[in-house]
């Protein structure tokens, strides 16, 4: 069981740092009562479930509760649990920019300017900073900057989980998917549709497959999309995204798309990616 307690100034990314520790499949708890921390971490020891990575959110909001903050790490430390602390630090003025964009006011600075209740923060957190494990500056970070950097401490190349891939054939006249990152078109390649034997079948039958594959076109196309996408995909893993839509389109979602879709899946599944397929409108006429 391991146990990471995030903390550091408001604004700093704490909730960044969190969402992508969650995506790489931790269970995280923001704004716990520090005095909570023990009870919940002998609760998910007790437990029978599979969480075994947690992430603990500590931060001023909790402040009424803070002074149990150091008895429960070192409670938990007594009792031989592994935790570490990561603490996140921002310089005053980008944390001064960042709460003007988002027009939101400091948790301290209820009676005073923002730029006093950083202040106050900063001090009431020092002795927390000297006792952290990890301290990450964010000042010159965009969020994915420090969602690449948290991989790279608690993961490493070998442990960063794979990327999910959904791949979707659907029919133009029926609409492009809401949710597609990659949109392809396959309109131009032959169609069977117009052959009489193949018209009620789909791309998941062999004929139908044949028939879309006996194209040096199509071949040429199943080439280029193969690279293509083995471009793409460790350019979308190295920025930090965790699903990925590609959807592929005909006109009726029937045959020409879903006979790639089915070969894009399978060539992503060989390459040991995470994949999910899916024919959204195979079914209809």
């Amino acid at each position: 069981m391991k146990f990471i307690i995030i903390t550091g100034l408001s604004g700093a990314g704490k909730s960044e740092a969190m969402n992508g520790l969650e995506d790489s499949g931790f269970y995280c708890v923001d704004n716990i009562p520090p005095a909570l921390l023990v009870k919940f971490a002998q609760l998910c020891i007790d437990s029978k479930t599979d969480m075994d990575k947690i992430v603990f959110g500590i931060d001023i909001r909790g402040r009424q509760f803070f002074d149990d903050f150091y008895e429960s790490i070192d409670q938990l430390k007594t009792m031989g649990y592994d935790y570490e602390i990561l603490f996140l630090d921002c310089g005053d003025e980008i944390l001064l920019k960042r709460y003007k964009m988002t027009r939101r006011n400091h948790p301290l600075a209820f009676d005073t300017n923002i730029l006093e209740g950083i202040k106050r923060e900063r001090e009431m957190l020092k002795d927390l900073k000297v006792r952290s494990n990890v301290i990450i500056d964010t000042t010159n970070m965009k969020p994915n900057d420090l969602r690449s950097e948290i991989r790279d401490i608690y993961f490493g190349e070998a442990e960063i989980p794979n990327l999910v891939i959904s791949v979707t054939s659907f029919g133009f006249k029926h609409g492009i998917p809401l949710d597609a990152d990659l949109v392809f078109d396959v309109r131009f390649l032959p169609n069977p549709y117009y052959i009489e034997t193949l018209k009620d079948k789909t791309g998941d039958d062999m004929a139908v497959q044949d028939y879309v594959m006996n194209s040096q076109t199509s071949v040429e196309f199943e080439k280029r999309l193969k690279g293509f996408l083995d471009f793409l995909i460790p350019n979308y893993m190295k920025e930090g995204k965790n699903h990925l839509v590609i959807a592929i389109g005909c006109t009726g979602g029937r045959h020409r798309s879903v006979t790639f879709a089915n070969k894009v899946y399978d060539y992503l599944k060989d390459k040991g990616y995470r994949t999910i397929k899916k024919h959204r409108d195979s079914k209809l006429k």
